[in-house]
């Protein structure tokens, strides 16, 4: 400690503190504030003076207390123990502070981000004398029944294995020494660690083509996000963006889920906290944590950290990409972490830009989500990883124009737009399906293994866009002259529209089957209400009565076939068949007349 440098306090505005002696210190250098050793992050050098983002409460620090520079950037500890693990913005485990501190956890905490006692059972894939690389796989830890964490070579240890054992270990002790081609030795943990503001590094980047299933309807059909993509989700106050991000993070065919929540209200955060541990793996039947790392900063913690909790989060989520998983990070919401960023620039006192932001905004949101990807992972044997992000933007007012949503939309690949108008009409997902688009859906056909099938799907969702497109153009044509005036074609595409609308588009996130739909279920019930569109045309044509065909039976058939369950959608092939059996009912009947 007595080499390390020291400077001393001569300024405290709010999260930041000026730091003067501070001559030699690096940008982003991690450091400890006053006597009870605040953690902070240098953001601003002029000479031997530093500026400090502070990630704790900084009441009671003063003029003239030391400040002590690590020599080392803000890192994460990567091992066994991520999983199930809560951590708050700077990788504090909150659930081991709350047994050792109780609920309001004391300022200068310095608990380690992995657990230092517990042992983990290693057991090694290569042998001593192997040649091994950055990234190469050296052994295996069962973290949970969902979850074999692969222990990695950290970057930039390359060499031979000397020795290598299997047994139980802590995440400190020495599993392996490597020897490198200069004589020196490095031993091998199961633990590394990684700066947070610097991507992990891959061999090379590979094209997003396989569509990340969620279970939303209105996401997989229309709007789907492929594994290794990006998207934005912005709307106003109410319209549903944390329980779409819920939603994704309970369902989504991913192997790792990290969920980031950044600024959101305490209450939002304790229900994801309460209901994780309780929600079961739709492929496993395990509760979700099994597979799932939850970083909680809530609106009421320190503003700086908010900043750090989406570097921490997406860091962590490099880590289990690299192994050679799918990862889904969710972020919610990035316009938390933009408004740290505006309050630390104006404590700065730099020069603002759009709405205060500062001018490196854009930048800062552009190289958060250019981290995503499908990859190819560094080291041996081959694997392909890839690491999906989602993140929920809170413009005021439900502004799209604000500058945190166009920053975003400059990067993100998918856009799902959240309407007012729709939660009102407790119409969810709220995505209003006229604004949002996808870059993705090019891929769609992949999710089917008939490439007919895949075929049809791609056809059929371009047919129901269209008709969702034509209603919006017939309601003004309605409001004018009234519903009269249309023709029995028009008044049809308006009806199929509406039940477009209820019956497909709309899901229940609360009923046991319907807050899940396969992509195998999602072909059939959008099969059945074209199908419908197409036996009432032809009903149309030989005559038939627009009212009489939207008196059928089978119609309410349609409207419950979203709460049929996933091993009997047979059923809902039967629902067309009667859907025939009605139309040529009233067509015999006009022929009859």
């Amino acid at each position: 400690m007595a080499e390390q440098r020291v400077g001393r306090v001569v300024k405290v505005a709010g999260p930041v503190v000026v730091a003067e002696g501070m001559s030699g210190a690096r940008m982003y250098d991690v450091v400890r504030v006053g006597k009870i050793n605040l953690i902070g992050e240098i953001v601003e050098l002029r000479g031997d003076t530093a500026s400090i983002q502070v990630y704790e409460e900084t009441t009671g620090i003063g003029p003239g207390e030391p400040v002590l520079d690590t020599e080392a950037p803000l890192s994460v500890e990567l091992g066994p123990g991520l999983i199930e693990s809560i951590y708050d913005g700077i990788q504090r485990p909150l659930d081991e502070l709350v047994s050792a501190e109780g609920e309001f956890m004391s300022r200068g905490s310095d608990m380690p981000g992995l657990n230092r006692e517990k042992k983990w059972h290693f057991k090694p894939t290569v042998g001593d004398g192997t040649q091994v690389g950055p990234g190469d796989i050296i052994g295996e830890v069962e973290e949970t029944t969902l979850m074999v964490h692969k222990i990695m070579i950290p970057p930039g240890v390359r060499g031979t294995i000397r020795s290598i054992s299997e047994g139980d270990y802590t995440v400190e002790e020495t599993v392996a020494v490597c020897a490198g081609e200069d004589g020196t030795e490095t031993t091998l943990t199961l633990m590394q660690r990684w700066p947070v503001r610097n991507a992990r590094p891959i061999a090379r980047r590979l094209a997003p083509e396989n569509i990340l299933v969620s279970g939303q309807r209105v996401i997989d059909t229309f709007f789907p996000i492929s594994k290794g993509g990006t998207a934005c989700v912005p709307g106003p106050f109410g319209t549903g963006k944390t329980v779409v991000q819920h939603q994704l993070a309970k369902w989504v065919d991913a192997d790792v889920v990290v969920y980031v929540g950044c600024g959101e209200r305490g209450n939002e955060m304790t229900d994801v906290l309460t209901e994780f541990p309780e929600l079961k793996d739709p492929r496993s039947g395990e509760p979700l944590m099994r597979r799932s790392v939850l970083i909680a900063n809530t609106s009421n913690m320190p503003v700086a950290a908010r900043e750090a909790s989406v570097y921490t989060g997406i860091t962590i989520a490099e880590y289990f990409r690299d192994m050679g998983y799918t990862v889904a990070l969710m972020a919610d919401s990035t316009s938390r972490w933009a408004e740290a960023m505006r309050e630390i620039s104006t404590r700065l006192e730099e020069m603002p830009a759009e709405e205060g932001y500062p001018a490196y905004l854009s930048a800062r949101i552009a190289a958060f989500y250019e981290r995503a990807g499908r990859v190819k992972c560094s080291g041996n044997p081959q694997r392909e990883g890839g690491l999906s992000v989602i993140g929920a933007v809170s413009p005021p007012g439900g502004d799209l124009s604000d500058s945190v949503v166009q920053a975003t939309l400059h990067v993100v690949k998918v856009f799902w737009s959240l309407k007012g108008e729709l939660a009102y009409q407790r119409h969810f997902p709220a995505i209003d399906w006229l604004t949002s688009y996808s870059f993705y859906t090019q891929y769609l056909q992949r999710m089917f293994d008939d490439k007919e099938q895949g075929d049809a799907m791609e056809r059929m969702r371009k047919e129901a866009m269209g008709l969702l497109e034509q209603e919006s153009e017939l309601r003004e044509i309605v409001r004018l002259v009234g519903a009269e005036a249309l023709s029995p074609r028009d008044r049809l595409a308006l009806e199929t529209a509406r039940a477009l609308r209820e019956d497909y588009l709309h899901q229940n996130a609360f009923h046991e089957v319907d807050t899940y739909t396969s992509m195998a279920k999602q072909y059939e019930m959008l099969q059945t209400v074209l199908h419908f569109h197409h036996q009432a045309l032809e009903a149309i044509e030989a005559g038939v009565e627009t009212a009489e065909i939207f008196k059928l039976a089978v119609r309410e058939d349609i409207a419950r076939a979203k709460y049929i369950p996933q091993d009997q959608i047979d059923k809902i092939g039967q629902i067309r068949s009667r859907i025939e059996e009605q139309m040529k009912q009233l067509q015999g009947t006009v022929a009859a007349k």
